[in-house]
């Protein structure tokens, strides 16, 4: 039987994080909906089974973050399940990427989650249990052209997981992550968009150009994702892994 725990799932408000909210309430635990969008918060709380919070702030500003949890806790307790979700493309060579892109993958994928982690870890340690699963992404085991900023960024996601899940491995919390490949995504979307402007190929083509490059020919469904990141909820034996749901494309 599944105990209840107190969850918070960032980038909550559609795609991969909508989905991990979505298992675990249905799992029986009570789920911290964080984003920047309030509206679409409503939505995803609206349509989970269980007890839902919404929490509207940017995971990028420390000081909303702080906040949030003081919140949840006050309500709640300390967060005992954390999933980080938060996150975006982005695309241009290596030589035309700027500062500015560069600064935002890392902060967007590395720093706001190092963050998140951070503020959990103390209470999940005093307390002998907790689940961290940043969802990072196959970007984090292997280079593509055209994403050094955001490649870079998912690669120090993974190496703070493996660091952390060591350091904590005796505690009874467990740091994980959860690599997909191309997923059915308002973000996969957008890289569509983007490849059939500068391709001049059609949307649909553009799609199929992604799918075809997982084994399985497909894109990736966001419950598929979750389902991996409820594994690592619910199994304490596993810590410290990247785990790929891309379809077969990298084998580690």
């Amino acid at each position: 039987m599944t105990i209840g725990r107190v969850a918070l799932v960032t980038g909550a408000g559609r795609g991969i994080g909508a989905a991990c909210a979505g298992a675990l309430s249905a799992a029986g635990h009570r789920v911290a909906l964080l984003a920047r969008s309030e509206s679409d918060l409503a939505s995803v709380s609206g349509s989970l089974p269980g007890e839902s919070m919404v929490v509207a702030a940017d995971v990028t500003d420390p000081d909303a973050v702080e906040a949030a949890y003081a919140g949840i806790e006050a309500a709640w307790g300390p967060v005992e399940v954390l999933v980080t979700c938060a996150g975006s493309g982005a695309s241009s060579p290596l030589a035309e990427t700027s500062d500015e892109e560069w600064a935002r993958m890392l902060e967007l994928h590395l720093t706001a989650p190092f963050r998140c982690v951070r503020r959990a870890l103390p209470a999940m340690v005093a307390a002998g249990y907790g689940r961290v699963v940043v969802v990072a992404s196959v970007a984090s085991k292997s280079g593509a052209p055209r994403v050094a900023a955001y490649t870079a960024a998912k690669h120090g996601a993974l190496g703070l997981v493996r660091s952390g899940a060591a350091e904590v491995a005796r505690t009874g919390v467990t740091i994980n992550a959860v690599c997909p490949g191309y997923v059915d995504t308002p973000m996969t979307d957008r890289s569509v968009a983007e490849i059939a402007a500068r391709t001049g190929r059609s949307e649909d083509a553009a799609r199929e150009l992604l799918a075809r490059q997982q084994p399985n020919r497909r894109l990736v469904t966001v419950d598929e994702v979750a389902s991996a990141v409820m594994l690592c909820v619910d199994n304490g034996a596993i810590n410290g892994q990247g785990i790929n749901v891309d379809g077969g494309a990298v084998q580690s």
